[in-house]
């Protein structure tokens, strides 16, 4: 069978946890799971009818032929041009009840009635776990988010170019961006003109996060970007659902001193972080590192880092603190860095005077130490012609 991802460390991974049978139900992990799938007609939405869509791909452990796909009635349009390695496939569901009825049958059908079945609890609407337990009430329904995290975070080839075309793509289109913006534009407008050069460039806008002059929310607001002042432009999209996060500098005129000094107190920092990056290396040394380097910076009161893992999801593993803005568990702080996985670092400043100013940058772990995709806009942009 032409399984598109690795189903032998699968096993090896369900193994260790105990789980017999894995049930995908977000988008991304069934995308992950089915090489690259997501149903174009809930590109944008869930909600549908009186319910919503939700795909669901059981794997069962040491017995891929034995996989099965419950997708949405009209789910033909897309399995028709995107032949699944799936061999039972159900268009069945207009509901998540449907669904959760499908999957049910499917694990009886298969002996699976007694076993340890590994759901996406967060993602899992109440009326479909309400019928998986009902109709089996045997099975020993466990947590799958961290087993399904451990299977994506080390990336094949083809994701590691989909990551390398969405870093590319977002820092190109924040260059663009900057050459065509103009002091009194508004965040709105700027950020209006970023997902119209995303989209130029086949990607899918999610969002982005700007600030200018002195005020520090990043939100897309009213506000006007004048003459002297910093823009700061921060990630917002996706390459066939792999995120780039990236984030870069520009200025409507000359940089102050000062904003010359803060951009390079930051550069310093996130070029002292990739040293601690490479294979075998311990994930968290580059926190280490890093705050090494900014103990160093003449700003390091108003200073501040964080790195974490990236690919279909943001902060995924591996996951080096336990102090970051989003919280979790260091989970692999104390674990080798392996080639394939894909990390998010950035360093930013929040200063009265000059505003807010941030480096983002994306890197690959590479059997050589690391690779970073996008690395060009570093130091301050500005408008074309001014």
């Amino acid at each position: 069978m032409n399984v598109p991802f690795d189903h032998t460390r699968f096993d090896r991974l369900m193994d260790e946890a105990g789980v017999d049978a894995v049930v995908a139900t977000t988008r991304f992990n069934v995308q992950y799971m089915l090489g690259g799938y997501r149903y174009f007609f809930f590109a944008n939405m869930d909600a549908i009818g009186l319910s919503r869509y939700l795909p669901a791909l059981t794997y069962r452990k040491g017995k891929p032929q034995e996989s099965f796909y419950v997708g949405c009635g009209n789910e033909a349009w897309g399995s028709d041009v995107f032949p699944f390695w799936v061999p039972d496939v159900q268009h069945v569901s207009w509901s998540s009840a449907d669904t959760a009825r499908a999957v049910a049958a499917g694990l009886r059908q298969r002996g699976l009635d007694r076993a340890t079945v590994a759901v996406e609890k967060a993602f899992l609407p109440a009326d479909a776990w309400d019928i998986l337990r009902a109709e089996l009430p045997d099975v020993r329904f466990v947590e799958a988010q961290k087993l399904l995290e451990a299977m994506r975070a080390i990336k094949s080839a083809e994701e590691l170019d989909l990551v390398r075309k969405a870093s590319n793509g977002i820092i190109d289109s924040m260059l663009a961006t900057f050459e065509v913006s103009r002091p009194g534009m508004s965040k709105r407008d700027i950020v209006e003109r970023f997902r119209l050069e995303q989209t130029k460039r086949g990607m899918v806008f999610d969002y982005c996060l700007v600030s200018t002059g002195q005020e520090l929310n990043r939100a897309p607001s009213d506000r006007i970007w004048r003459e002297g002042e910093v823009l700061s432009l921060d990630s917002g999209g996706m390459y066939e659902g792999y995120i780039g996060d990236l984030a870069r500098m520009a200025v409507a005129g000359e940089p102050t001193a000062l904003m010359t000094d803060l951009l390079a107190e930051i550069e310093s920092v996130q070029q002292a972080a990739r040293t601690a990056v490479g294979p075998g290396k311990r994930g968290g040394d580059i926190f280490a590192v890093a705050e090494n380097a900014l103990a160093a910076c003449a700003h390091k009161d108003q200073m501040f880092f964080v790195a974490h893992g990236m690919g279909l999801i943001t902060h995924e593993a591996p996951r080096l603190t336990g102090t970051g803005p989003v919280p979790y568990p260091a989970d692999h702080a104390d674990a080798p860095l392996e080639p394939g996985l894909v990390l998010s670092i950035e360093t930013w400043v929040e200063n009265p005077e000059a505003g807010f100013v941030k480096l983002e940058d994306t890197l690959i772990v590479t059997e050589q130490g690391w690779e970073a995709p996008g690395d060009t806009g570093r130091g301050w942009n500005r408008p074309k012609g001014l």
